[in-house]
């Protein structure tokens, strides 16, 4: 069975195509810089060698029509025909309290993911231009949605609950939801098979930083609180979502600016963040250059992007009463080693003693501290396609 992951994010659209029968992974690659200067698409050939292909890549569509001409091209095709694949599973971030687990897609499903959109404005529209552009392509082709949201079902209600009435979740749904949850819950699995320790017992924060960010605490294998919000506007400073804010500034900003809802929400969502305050890009590849050149606001950017970090995995192990393990994956945590070094050199207090040589890694499984730490801090690259492909061959 060849089952097609499609995992768009708000810059990026990220592909593989798995036999499941054997597990192997036929094709992957992904799409970066999605409505950017400079876009590409890089994928991985069976013999490991990189290759990179430039094209102009303005909106999510054109990356998904891209990959699937690029998956039956002669010269980088993995399968003759776009006919091979047998379903396909997408990430879709929020699925409110309508979903709290993965399911087939149908029109009532897209319905749904449709009345979320709101809730997550730089996401929901990207899946569902995945689900309709394959619906048209491959119109017989079952096709499963996996929500970020589910594996942050296990938060007790005193984390996810906001101050406001009651009746505003009763109503509305306005709650804490969470998001990344397809990547939390494969790093905090997999990085106890990595280190050889058991599930049950086990104290870990996990690192998704990218583009978007969040940070969850897992106890036992559950997440017992996650960065992120109602909407993925909360908690880390990212890209071009602004994180923390206090609800007094927004209203606040709306007079100022005379903004209505919608211009508040793509204020926050698409024009704050790294970009925002830096004044130069929201991926960090650039903030981090403008940095090292001391560029005073992207200066300003990586600190308070660093902070934050360090900020939740304070207050994380505060909620698990101690941390045995931190994962750093996603785009950033896994490949931006000078951002890794200086949290943990920060964190040095909690008995985290970093190796500058281990921490050199880029993209691979890899324990960054030393011997004598007393935390283990790892980098676990992200595998949310897998996840997405075994629950979608599951419900197929």
């Amino acid at each position: 069975m060849k089952i097609l992951v499609l995992n768009c994010g708000s810059s990026s659209v990220k592909y593989k195509l798995f036999d499941m029968d054997s597990k192997e992974v036929l094709a992957q690659g992904g799409v970066e810089k999605v409505g950017l200067a400079g876009a590409f698409l890089k994928l991985t050939l069976p013999s490991g060698e990189k290759v990179q292909l430039d094209k102009d890549i303005p909106e999510h569509q054109t990356a998904i029509e891209f990959i699937l001409s690029t998956l039956t091209s002669a010269e980088y095709g993995a399968i003759k025909s776009l006919d091979e694949i047998n379903a396909v599973g997408h990430r879709v971030v929020h699925g409110g309290e309508k979903f709290n687990s993965s399911v087939l897609i149908t029109d009532e499903v897209i319905k749904a993911i449709e009345e979320c959109s709101d809730m997550a404005p730089l996401h929901n529209p990207a899946n569902l231009k995945g689900i309709n552009t394959i619906s048209n392509i491959l119109p017989s082709v079952p096709q499963v949605a996996v929500f970020d949201t589910a594996f942050h079902q296990t938060m007790p209600q005193y984390a996810y609950m906001y101050g406001t009435p009651y009746e505003a979740y009763e109503k509305y749904g306005v709650r804490r939801y969470g998001f990344h949850g397809t990547s939390h819950r494969y790093v905090s699995g997999r990085v106890c098979e990595f280190l050889g320790i058991p599930v049950e017992g086990s104290k870990i924060i996990t690192c998704h930083v990218g583009n978007g960010g969040s940070i969850t605490a897992v106890k036992d294998g559950k997440s017992i609180d996650t960065s992120m919000g109602f909407t993925p506007l909360e908690g880390l400073l990212m890209g071009t979502r602004c994180g923390d804010i206090d609800a007094g500034a927004v209203t606040y900003l709306m007079d100022k600016e005379g903004l209505d809802t919608k211009g508040i929400s793509d204020y926050l969502n698409k024009k704050s963040g790294v970009a925002g305050v830096s004044g130069l890009s929201s991926d960090m590849r650039d903030i981090e250059a403008a940095d090292k050149a001391g560029v005073p606001l992207a200066v300003l950017a990586m600190s308070m992007y660093s902070y934050k970090i360090k900020k939740y995995i304070g207050a994380y192990t505060a909620a698990l009463g101690g941390v045995d393990v931190i994962v750093f994956t996603g785009g950033v945590g896994e490949n931006q080693t000078g951002l890794r070094a200086d949290i943990c050199k920060e964190l040095a207090f909690m008995g985290i003693e970093l190796d500058e040589e281990a921490n050199k890694v880029r993209g691979e499984e890899k324990i960054v501290t030393t011997e004598n730490s007393k935390i283990k801090v790892v980098v676990i690259p992200t595998d949310e396609e897998f996840m997405i492909a075994s629950d979608t061959m599951n419900l197929i």
